[in-house]
């Protein structure tokens, strides 16, 4: 199988394992506070990680990024902890069609911290983006939910690690990436939800080991799959996860996406495949702009 089919394939993987943690993130929630919800999802996940380690001994963890993955931690908990506390507010196609917005912010965090120009179509793209989000969010129409507000953080939070995964992805293993990030979030996520604590009943483990897997597996999946191709060549079927969540939130929750969900989430998905695709086609010519000068 070449890397390309492999990369989608893995991409898909990935997708459907992250639309199936919003419906599990939902169905815990109902017993326990969000903050619990989170601390058991990166537990878990360590827990999961263990045979892992042992097949492949401590050898494996040996790096020099840690500062890379401790601030990649930090802003990965704050985001989870907004896009789960999101889930329990508003419906989950709302919440998945508001998180396509996290490639639009990731260009503009890369513009200010790490200094890349972004010129007129990809501004425009980003305006567009904007414009979708504006479209599920109504302001004006309705009034801005709390839970909105918290998707759009996740997002935020999203475009950073973004970054940092990639960087990180030049030099270290994705099952390292994945097994850094929840070693590191469990004692941070450990700390606000002793605030909220109660052991979870007999079911709600089951969606707790649920979110768990479907998170590991599809981080796993996904940073393998960045790491195998071109981002604007697999970035195009994160759109999946709209109609998968708002297929199962249907059957299991009831919910039913308004117009202006998947309307505004399909403007938001063009336009962000429209900034990768950019930004793949500009760092090609860097690459053979530097081959030329070599």
């Amino acid at each position: 199988m070449g890397a390309p089919l492999l990369a989608a394939l893995l991409m898909i993987g990935a997708m459907t394992c992250f639309a199936t943690m919003g419906i599990f993130i939902k169905l815990a929630a109902e017993q326990l506070h969000a903050l619990e919800v989170v601390f058991f999802r990166n537990f878990l996940a360590v827990l999961m990680m263990v045979p892992w380690l042992i097949r492949q001994g401590p050898g494996v963890m040996k790096t020099r990024r840690i500062g890379l993955y401790a601030t990649r931690s930090f802003f990965n908990i704050i985001g989870m902890t907004a896009g789960f506390m999101a889930l329990t507010l508003i419906p989950l196609a709302e919440a998945t069609a508001l998180s396509f917005t996290a490639p639009l912010f990731a260009t503009i965090a890369a513009a200010l911290f790490l200094g890349e120009i972004v010129r007129i179509r990809r501004i425009t793209a980003l305006a567009i983006g904007f414009i979708g989000m504006l479209i599920v969010i109504r302001p004006g129409v309705e009034a801005i939910s709390p839970g909105a507000l918290l998707a759009l953080l996740n997002s935020v939070t999203i475009a950073v690690t973004i970054i940092i995964v990639k960087k990180l992805t030049d030099t270290e293993q994705p099952a390292t990436i994945v097994t850094y990030m929840v070693l590191l979030q469990t004692p941070m996520s450990l700390i606000p939800a002793l605030f909220y604590w109660q052991w979870p009943e007999p079911l709600i483990w089951l969606w707790l080991i649920g979110l768990a897997g479907a998170g590991t597996l599809g981080h796993l999946m996904y940073t393998r799959a960045i790491q195998l191709a071109e981002v604007t060549q697999i970035q195009p079927l994160d759109f999946i996860r709209l109609p998968i969540i708002a297929l199962l939130a249907y059957v299991i929750f009831a919910e039913v996406p308004t117009i202006w969900t998947w309307l505004g989430g399909a403007v938001i998905f063009a336009s962000t495949a429209y900034v990768t695709h950019r930004e793949a086609q500009l760092a090609r010519e860097r690459r053979r702009a530097a081959a030329k000068g070599g």
